[in-house]
C-alpha cells in the first residue's frame, strides 16, 4: 500500500530537467557491494561520486584464482534481482543464502549495500540506484534506505535530484518524467518531519509523501508498477529483464509440458518452451538460427525440431557421422549448453543483462573462444544486444577478450575481495597490443598483482 499526501503540494524542480525516454538501450555504467560475504567494499566502473572511473564496457569479464569472491559477486546481482521479486527478507533466504548475518561481510555491524549508475540511453544522464539493508530488532532484514537520482546538467551544489528517496518505508517520489528536489546530507539527518519540512514546494511539479505497507519490501517494485512513476519504472523493467544463468543440461534434457515461452529461464529446463516460440512467433528467422548455430557446434551437420503428438517440439541434432539424428536428451553436456547460450543471443526481444557464470563448465576448451567472441559480438550490436556479465577461470574464454573488458578479482591481506581493471596496468596494455593474447598472459602470471 502506498499513502500519498492529500493536498497535492507540488516540488520546484531544477534547471536540469530531463524528458522521459523509453528505457530501450539501458546500460549499466557501474556497479558497487559493500558488507556482503567477502565483498566488503568492491566496485566496478564508474559510480557518481567516483567519476574518474571508466563505465563497464558491453561485455565484462571477472577472473581470479578459486575462493576470491567470483561467485560472491555473481550472487550479488542476483540478490538485487530477487529482492526485487521477493523483498529483502527472502532474497537473504533464497538460493542457499543462509539468511543476512551469513551473508554480511564476517566482522562487520553495518548495512548491506548496492548501488547501480546506469544510463537508460545514450542521449540521457546516468541515473543511480542505492539500497542499504539492515537488520531490525527481531533480525529481520528490512530496507533501510533506498534511492533513485539523476545528476542534471548545471548542477551547481554537486547533488543528485531525486526521483525516489525513502527511509525506513517512508518518504518522497517525484511524479511524471522530471526530478527536483536536491538533498543534502544535513537533510538526510533530520526526522520525516523535519525533512519534509525543508522541502520546498510550488505548483509547477506534484511531489507525493511515501509511505510503504511492508519496509521487507523495495520500493521500486511497488511504485515502478504505476504510471505516473515513469523514471522508476524504467528502473524496475530494467532489472526484471536481467538474466542470470544457472543453466544445467540436466534440467534442459527434461520433458515439459507443451507451451510457448519467450525467454529461457534461469535452468533452462523451458528450453523446448522457448524453441516453440521461436518456431511459432519468427518461424522464417528461427530456421536460420538453427542453420547459424549448427555452424558453430562441431560435427553438427544440421539442427532441426519434430513435434510429438501432444503439441510438444523436440530438437534433433544430425550428426555428420550418423545417419539418424540424435535428440537433446541424448546429445553431450557441451552440445547443449553451447546451444543454449547460442539461442539466448538470438533472442527477438533480449535481455538487457545477461549475467553467466563460468560458462566454460563442459565445453571443449577450442570451442571458449568462439563463445566469448559471440557474446562480444552480440554485446556490440545496434540494435538487438544485452550487456554481458561474466565470471570464469578459464584463459581460452580470455583470450578473446581485451584488457578493458577484464577485471581481476583478488583476496587482499585482510580477506576480502578486491577488484581491479587488467587495462589499468599499462604493461598488460603494451602486451596485449602487440598481439600477445590476454589469457596467455593470465596463464602466465602477468595479471597478478606485483
Amino acid at each position: 500500500m502506498v499513502v500519498r499526501n492529500a493536498d497535492k503540494r507540488s516540488l520546484l524542480v531544477s534547471p536540469g530537467q530531463i524528458p522521459h525516454k523509453a528505457c530501450n538501450m539501458a546500460k549499466i555504467e557501474g556497479f558497487r557491494v559493500r558488507n556482503f560475504k567477502v565483498l566488503k567494499d568492491v566496485t566496478l566502473g564508474r559510480l557518481w561520486k567516483q567519476p574518474e572511473g571508466k563505465p563497464l564496457t558491453g561485455m565484462t569479464a571477472v577472473i581470479g584464482k578459486n575462493g576470491v569472491g567470483k561467485s560472491a559477486l555473481f550472487d550479488a546481482i542476483g540478490f538485487l534481482a530477487d529482492a526485487l521479486k521477493s523483498g529483502v527478507e527472502e532474497a537473504c533466504d533464497q538460493r542457499g543464502r543462509g539468511g543476512f548475518e551469513t551473508l554480511r561481510s564476517q566482522g562487520e555491524t553495518g548495512p548491506i549495500e548496492f548501488e547501480v549508475l546506469y544510463r537508460e540511453h545514450e542521449n540521457l544522464p546516468s541515473v543511480t540506484y542505492q539500497i542499504a539493508i539492515k537488520v531490525d530488532d527481531s533480525g529481520r532484514p528490512y530496507v533501510w534506505r533506498e534511492r533513485l537520482s539523476h545528476e542534471p546538467k548545471g548542477n551547481q551544489v554537486d547533488l543528485p535530484y531525486y526521483f525516489l528517496y525513502l527511509r525506513n518505508g517512508m518518504g518522497y517520489a517525484w511524479n511524471g518524467p522530471l526530478a527536483g528536489q536536491p538533498i543534502n546530507e544535513e537533510m538526510e539527518r533530520l526526522d520525516s518531519d523535519g525533512f519534509r519540512s525543508l522541502i520546498k514546494f510550488d505548483e509547477s511539479r506534484e511531489i507525493e509523501f511515501i509511505q510503504l505497507e511492508d519496509r521487507r519490501k523495495l520500493g521500486i517494485a511497488t511504485l515502478g508498477a504505476l504510471k505516473q512513476h515513469p523514471r522508476i519504472s524504467d528502473f524496475r523493467r530494467f532489472i526484471e529483464g536481467w538474466h542470470l544463468s544457472y543453466f544445467t543440461p540436466d534440467a534442459a534434457r527434461s520433458l515439459p509440458l507443451a507451451g510457448p515461452q519467450q525467454h529461457l529461464n534461469i535452468h533452462g529446463d523451458n528450453l523446448g518452451n522457448v524453441v516453440q516460440f521461436m518456431e511459432r512467433e519468427h518461424p522464417g528467422r528461427f530456421k536460420a538460427i538453427l542453420n547459424g548455430i549448427a555452424d558453430k557446434i562441431p560435427g553438427i551437420d544440421r539442427i532441426d525440431t519434430e513435434r510429438t503428438s501432444d503439441g510438444r517440439l523436440l530438437l534433433r541434432f544430425n550428426d555428420r557421422g550418423f545417419q539418424d539424428p540424435f535428440y537433446a536428451q541424448q546429445v553431450s553436456d557441451g552440445t547443449l549448453k553451447l546451444f543454449a547460450y547460442l539461442l539466448l543471443l538470438e533472442d527477438p526481444t533480449p535481455h538487457p543483462f545477461l549475467c553467466i557464470e563460468e560458462p566454460e563448465n563442459g565445453l571443449y576448451h577450442k570451442l571458449l573462444e568462439t563463445l566469448a567472441s559471440e557474446f562480444r559480438k552480440h554485446a556490440s550490436r545496434r540494435r538487438r544486444r544485452s550487456q554481458v556479465f561474466v565470471t570464469t577461470h578459464q584463459p581460452y574464454f580470455v583470450d578473446a577478450l581485451e584488457p578493458e573488458e577484464v577485471w581481476i578479482l583478488e583476496k587482499g591481506a585482510d580477506g576480502f575481495s578486491t577488484i581491479r581493471r587488467a587495462s589499468d596496468d599499462p604493461i598488460v596494455n603494451n602486451m596485449a597490443a602487440e598481439g600477445l593474447p590476454l589469457g596467455g598472459l593470465w596463464y602466465s602470471d602477468y595479471l597478478d598483482a606485483r
